[in-house]
């Protein structure tokens, strides 16, 4: 019985730990000195949280020990790590001479991931079934900040660790501006939970994937990171202006089916896709 409940505190220790990374980030951006050595180490530390929270679902399926403690546990770690510690961030990194309107939209993406955690748990709550989807609804957290980190670790390795161009400023509140409509949007990314790949899609992975490696190693690792990130936000935006959904609701609507049944249906599609467990884990 010791060791069942031992089993229990294993998967919220990795969310415990994320919460950790998440606070430690925010002191470092908080301090007196902070400047660019502080900010890399923070964003370092945010991707670390990304790195615990992606193991405490897995950790949790393996052992048997899913709970919706833990899930609504994982709910408020991401809401630190990833949506006030990544906007602390953004800040402090490039968005506090803006005045007011940077700490506008600072506050807004942390704001735009709550929300994009509360529609989740409200989702999961009103499915009737457990399992995994084939797409996220909006733009995970995790990885809108991830996003921002990649941005602010590449630009501490191009630079050598220089504070951010005044020209910069802008182009990054357009990007952080980005990110948080694109968390509370509708737009479908990919969780690639049923991923089949041919042969010849293999290959061209795993050029890819080997292409990766060498400019990591070449240049810096960050330039891959915000590279795969950037193609993956792409995909999803791609994916969606050209998706067959769009294509079926409008077949469904000129063959007389009536637009609340379409709806309706659209609605249970959507439960089916976001589900309980799935949200977080793709980093």
């Amino acid at each position: 019985m010791r060791s069942r409940k031992l089993l229990f505190i294993l998967p919220n220790l990795f969310t415990v730990t994320s919460i950790l990374c998440g606070f430690y980030a925010m002191t470092l951006c908080a301090s007196v000195e902070a400047g660019p050595t502080q900010f890399y180490q923070a964003a370092l530390a945010i991707l670390f949280a990304m790195f615990f929270d992606g193991f405490d679902g897995r950790v949790a399926r393996l052992t048997k020990t899913q709970s919706d403690f833990g899930m609504q546990l994982d709910s408020l770690a991401d809401v630190v790590s990833f949506g006030a510690a990544p906007g602390l961030l953004v800040y402090k990194w490039a968005l506090e001479p803006l005045g007011f309107l940077g700490l506008f939209l600072s506050f807004a993406f942390a704001a735009c991931g709550a929300l994009r955690l509360a529609r989740f748990n409200v989702l999961a709550m009103r499915s009737p079934h457990g399992g995994g989807g084939s797409f996220f609804v909006g733009l995970p957290i995790p990885l809108a900040a991830g996003v921002l980190v990649s941005m602010i670790i590449a630009h501490h390795a191009a630079t050598g660790g220089e504070v951010l161009e005044a020209s910069a400023r802008g182009p990054v509140a357009v990007a952080a501006t980005a990110l948080s409509l694109l968390m509370v949007s509708t737009v479908r990314y990919r969780t690639f939970k049923d991923l089949r790949l041919s042969p010849r899609s293999a290959l061209v992975l795993m050029l890819v994937l080997a292409s990766g490696v060498i400019i990591g190693t070449r240049f810096h690792p960050a330039y891959v990171l915000i590279a795969y990130m950037f193609a993956y936000l792409a995909f999803g935006l791609i994916e969606s202006a050209f998706g067959v959904r769009k294509r079926l609701v409008a077949r469904k609507l000129g063959s007389g089916a009536s637009a609340a049944a379409v709806l309706e249906e659209e609605e249970e599609d959507e439960l089916d896709d976001d589900e309980p467990g799935d949200e977080h884990k793709v980093a």
